[in-house]
């Protein structure tokens, strides 16, 4: 058993009158009894993004990081520790004292790393507590605004047409968006050509450029393009059509029932933190995003269906996500760069 610090004491001790959801948000850090303050103890919380800056987790973490400065009354860092698809982030916390002083934020890969990375530092079930569901968002898959490709239909038949000659780049060998896209070719019966490519922006200048067929890429990452005309959405890859793509239809309304592949978002604890602190700042992080700043830079900007939901829906969602993407990397021999 790992060895309680002062720290974990002093906060276990702070917060177990609180109970669960039920902490008032919006009276921290004032509103203990009699206007005592419910401040976090002293010394600062590391909000760990296991990708380098600018990318969507990052962008999430930054909106909420003065919220929770002001609502906790402590420092809030960020630190991005990028790495092996966000593997050496993560193994940080799992590593780190369940004291409330680490926490995490991952992207969507978070859930195919088990199964496309060998020898993983940790266990992606085991190490870390769920603590926070924020939200999803789903991939379009897009083409250059002169390519031919106006349905995945056109896509499809093209591909039957001659095998091997439709390529299609994404943001690097392992991610959802390779994973879905070859579930999606194992069940259209086609091969497509996969471009890997070290991040989004250099996968988007090639698409624009022309060079790859098809780009899958997150909403964040396609709809400026989409709006500007340099390319096309061919379809996207939620269960029910983003309201920023309401023409663009689902791959399941395009023949595929069932298909679905999301970008998704979730907060995560050392395993064995304290329930009632993962509650607190759970309940804190959720007070945050729910801000009107920050709910329309997601919802609007980033195209993310915010979900806030709680310890167990997340655990049950990973789950079912490492089922389904772990399922397609053993089958096709998926391995991240």
């Amino acid at each position: 058993m790992r060895t309680l610090t002062r720290r974990f004491v002093l906060l276990a001790a702070m917060i177990a009158p609180l109970g669960a959801y039920g902490v008032n948000a919006h009276n921290s850090p004032q509103g203990g009894p009699q206007g005592n303050p419910l401040a976090w103890p002293a010394g600062t919380i590391k909000l760990i993004v296991p990708y380098p800056p600018g990318g969507s987790t990052d962008v999430i973490a930054r909106l909420v990081q003065p919220c929770l400065q002001q609502r906790l009354g402590t420092t809030v860092i960020i630190e991005n520790r990028a790495g092996a698809s966000g593997s050496v982030g993560t193994a940080t916390v799992a590593k780190s004292p369940p004291d409330g002083g680490t926490w995490l934020l991952v992207f969507d890969n978070h859930a195919a790393n088990p199964f496309v990375l060998p020898d993983l530092p940790y266990d992606t079930e085991k190490d870390l507590d769920p603590v926070l569901f924020i939200g999803t968002a789903p991939y379009v898959v897009s083409t250059q605004a002169q390519k031919p490709f106006k349905s995945l239909a056109d896509v499809i038949a093209a591909a039957k047409a001659k095998p091997g000659a439709v390529s299609y780049a994404s943001v690097g060998s392992g991610s959802i968006g390779h994973l879905a896209m070859a579930l999606l070719s194992k069940q259209a019966g086609v091969r497509l050509v996969h471009v890997p490519y070290r991040g989004g922006g250099p996968a988007m200048n090639d698409a624009v450029a022309g060079h790859v067929d098809l780009l899958v890429g997150s909403t964040a990452l396609s709809i400026p393009q989409i709006q500007v005309g340099t390319i096309r959405a061919v379809v996207q890859t939620g269960s029910a059509r983003t309201p920023a793509l309401g023409a663009v239809p689902t791959v399941a309304e395009s023949g595929f029932p069932g298909f679905a592949a999301n970008a998704w978002w979730g907060l995560f604890a050392p395993a064995g933190t304290l329930k009632a602190i993962g509650e607190r700042f759970g309940a804190e992080v959720t007070a945050c995003v729910r801000e009107e700043r920050v709910a329309k830079q997601l919802t609007e900007t980033q195209q993310v269906s915010l979900v806030l939901g709680g310890p167990e829906e997340l655990r049950k969602f990973l789950a079912d996500q490492m089922r389904v993407w772990g399922a397609v990397a053993r089958e096709q021999d998926i391995k991240a760069d």
